[in-house]
């Protein structure tokens, strides 16, 4: 007896041919729909015609459409191979468990050779809407009949997933399952800024909605007011401190350094560059600056130390200032009033953590696109809440010393600055500034250049946990205000 009906999208009538037999080839298929923006004839498929095939209506016309117990979803318009028996895989495991949704490891195809491509573990706090579920998912029937969401055009699978979430768990077979042929072949570096271009505004909007429609059914929601801060009048040696963590950088050093020591304010401020132990010259060129004088060369005695523990060895130095503000070791100011307008900012608004805009270039400092990020998403009453959904919050990024020292900064080397972001982002207010004050260098050394899919999978996963810890935290905080 049948128990899968399958939903696949169109991608070229030859290709789409072969997906469908290898779907027939298993006693467990039920119906094959072919989504399409045409009706197109097939012998042994019908058509879904739909516009978007991630749209609600999409979404709705699956679940109209299945009448077995699962549902195969795979809207992925690339060439898909189904691996040996992994249909029967699937739905046993499904069986297995009871779980809301199924997806599972694959092979991937690029420039022709073939490699293996883990996914990852879902958790509560994968609410990116950019999640690799892989090529195919498998739902039960119950949970997309239930689906009754509002009409998007390009957040429709997205809302699904959400849904299936509050129903039941999204179970990974660490198996690869499937073999899917990869069109984008760009490095990590340059996919990561595709949420911030222009032509993905409309697709942001509907997913910043729908994924503050789901806080809001599990109960993790924020709402404003969020708390401005009243800056203490404890004495600090200066009002700012710009901090930049190093190891070994002897090629951007010493010109993120000078771009700090060039700055103009009407208060005081300095420089703590917190060395980890470079192994190149690096410790030499900050030597000749702390030396003169013009900088705070701080060496930790610790060796266990990434990114944010070097921070929180500067924010409790006894020279830190009232408010510290990064930079990074490879990056520049983009201009000479760039700390100005930070603190300004701070005053302003009573905040208690300012972000900035930046400006891509390359080594060269030319620009590059996407050209600026400026996370103009942003908006003070669901900021908060949709800083869950995204990757990051931006940069220059800077923060109310004494708050920092009370939450202190995760000791890891990527995401630190994100999960401090999310923390203060629950209580307080984050002032935003958007014109470009930063320069973002991208080269060959930049730590997220170039990553293989596993270091890839790493980052997502402590991104993923962290925003899972701090979805816990909200709902403990909604849940105790009602």
């Amino acid at each position: 007896m049948s128990k899968i009906d399958c939903f696949i999208a169109y991608t070229e009538t030859a290709e789409t041919l072969n997906t469908i037999n290898q779907l027939l080839d298993s006693n467990l298929t039920g119906d094959v729909f072919v989504l399409a923006t045409e009706n197109i004839e097939f012998e042994n498929a019908k058509t879904l015609v739909c516009e978007h095939p991630n749209s609600t209506t999409a979404m709705k016309q699956i679940a109209a459409s299945c009448n077995s117990e699962y549902a195969f979803v795979a809207l992925q318009n690339t060439r898909l191979g189904v691996g040996y028996y992994s249909l029967e895989r699937m739905v046993q495991v499904a069986e297995n468990t009871g779980s809301a949704m199924l997806y599972a490891d694959y092979l991937e195809i690029k420039s022709g050779a073939q490699s293996a491509h883990p996914v990852i573990d879902y958790q509560p706090g994968s609410l990116r809407d950019d999640f690799n579920f892989g090529p195919v998912q498998i739902f039960r029937k119950d949970v997309l009949k239930s689906f009754n969401e509002s009409e998007y055009q390009q957040a429709g699978f997205y809302a699904l997933r959400l849904h299936a979430s509050r129903m039941g768990e999204l179970l990974r077979i660490p198996e690869f399952l499937f073999t899917m042929q990869e069109a984008d072949t760009r490095k990590s570096g340059e996919k990561q800024f595709d949420y911030v271009s222009g032509s993905a505004r409309d697709k942001q909007i509907e997913m910043e909605k729908a994924c503050t429609n789901h806080l809001n059914e599990i109960g993790a929601l924020l709402r404003p007011p969020f708390k401005e801060v009243s800056f203490s009048k404890e004495e600090f040696p200066v009002e700012a401190s710009v901090i930049i963590p190093v190891r070994n950088r002897e090629k951007t050093i010493r010109d993120a350094v000078n771009s700090v020591l060039q700055q103009k304010a009407n208060f005081s401020f300095n420089l703590i560059v917190v060395d980890n132990h470079s192994t190149d010259s690096t410790t030499g060129i900050l030597y000749d600056f702390a030396r003169s004088g013009k900088i705070i060369h701080v060496v930790p005695e610790r060796n266990d130390l990434g990114i944010g523990g070097c921070w929180n060895e500067a924010v409790f130095h006894e020279k830190c200032g009232r408010f510290a503000v990064q930079l990074d070791s490879d990056d520049l100011y983009a201009s000479d009033d760039t700390l100005q307008k930070i603190v300004d900012k701070f005053h302003e608004e009573k905040c208690a953590m300012v972000i900035g805009s930046y400006q891509m270039t390359n080594f060269d400092l030319e620009e590059i696109p996407p050209g600026i990020i400026d996370h103009n998403e942003w908006t003070p009453d669901n900021g908060p809440n949709n800083a869950l959904r995204i990757n990051g919050l931006g940069a220059p990024r800077a923060f109310y010393t004494p708050l920092l020292r009370q939450i202190k900064v995760p000791n890891v080397s990527y995401g630190e600055d994100y999960a401090v972001g999310l923390a203060i982002s629950r209580e307080y207010k984050i002032g935003r500034i958007y014109q470009p004050l930063y320069l973002c260098r991208r080269w060959s050394d930049n730590t997220d250049a170039s990553l293989v899919i596993e270091k890839q999978n790493t980052h997502n996963l402590y991104k993923d946990r962290v925003r899972t810890i701090e979805l816990k935290a909200r709902m403990k905080k909604v849940g105790s205000n009602q």
